[in-house]
């Protein structure tokens, strides 16, 4: 039985005018490998190694191109052409590969690059999916506290972001720890915060506090500046407004603020801060 999607060795049958017919060893069903794919001097009873996929007239066919991904394989493929019903990718092969409206995650661009599976649909058709988690691998070679990068694959609000480290393993930045607005295929530097006994990786876009004390105090004057000296967060501002206005949490900014403040760089008032060296 012929494997669409899969790179197999098959036998040649017989020569036509369209090409070389190939078969299993074993087999009577044959399936055509276009003229100009056949490699020079191949012979009746020759192995050819081939990938086998649906042709735009949905006619199984054999090329000795291997594309950029294979069944049940993880590749990054970028976006070719948009549609109403789905997406079309560039997998090295003369017809670009689908990928189904309901199969995509976010909102995609052309040239994009994006992180897919390849399946079989229930038409039997090789298609592309965003829909990856089962795919990633719970096995990476991190630690707490280890830096690692990854790319974003989906977003959930209520969850978090989903990232794939090293795009095969699977990892989550959650909603408490998701300061800054982010989109699918972003590449994004991170920090495990734990290894959770399945092997999956919690991770944070931060870093440990005190090494994040100076980062968050620099956004901080860059506000301040930007604002004339004066910024409308404080003591008392709710957690929303302050991750609004400088993409971090309510304690992340009670700790920068509070250095800048024995620094003598700001004053803190329950609803602004200002800067020492702004104008009264």
């Amino acid at each position: 039985m012929f494997l669409l999607g899969k790179t197999q060795t098959l036998l040649v049958d017989h020569f036509a005018d369209a090409g070389a017919y190939l078969r299993e060893t074993e087999g009577k069903e044959t399936v055509l490998l276009p003229v100009k794919q056949v490699p020079e001097g191949t012979k009746e009873g020759d192995l050819v190694t081939v990938f086998l996929y649906r042709d735009s007239e949905d006619r199984p066919i054999a090329t000795t191109i291997r594309p950029a991904i294979q069944l049940g394989e993880l590749a990054l493929l970028k976006v070719k052409a948009l549609s109403p019903i789905g997406a079309f990718l560039d997998w090295g092969l003369s017809k670009d590969l689908f990928l189904p409206f309901k199969e995509t995650s976010g909102e995609l661009k052309v040239g994009q690059e994006i992180l897919v599976t390849l399946y079989l649909d229930h038409s039997e058709r090789l298609a592309a999916s965003m829909r990856i988690d089962k795919m990633l691998r719970s096995d990476p070679p991190y630690e707490k506290n280890d830096k690692v990068s990854g790319r974003v694959y989906a977003l959930n609000p209520e969850i978090g972001a989903f990232i794939a480290v090293d795009d095969q393993y699977f990892g989550l930045v959650p909603k408490q720890e998701l300061f800054e607005r982010l989109k699918v295929g972003d590449m994004v530097q991170a920090r495990v915060l734990k290894k959770r006994p399945d092997g999956k990786l919690n991770l944070s876009l931060r870093k440990k506090a005190y090494a994040q004390l100076d980062p968050d105090g620099k956004t901080i004057l860059a506000h301040l500046e930007a604002a004339g000296g004066i910024l409308g967060v404080g003591d008392k501002s709710d957690a929303a407004l302050i991750q609004t206005e400088l993409s971090m949490s309510k304690n992340a900014f009670k700790r920068a603020a509070g250095h800048l403040l024995k620094e003598g760089k700001i004053r803190i008032f329950d609803d602004r801060i200002e800067s020492i060296q702004s104008p009264d």
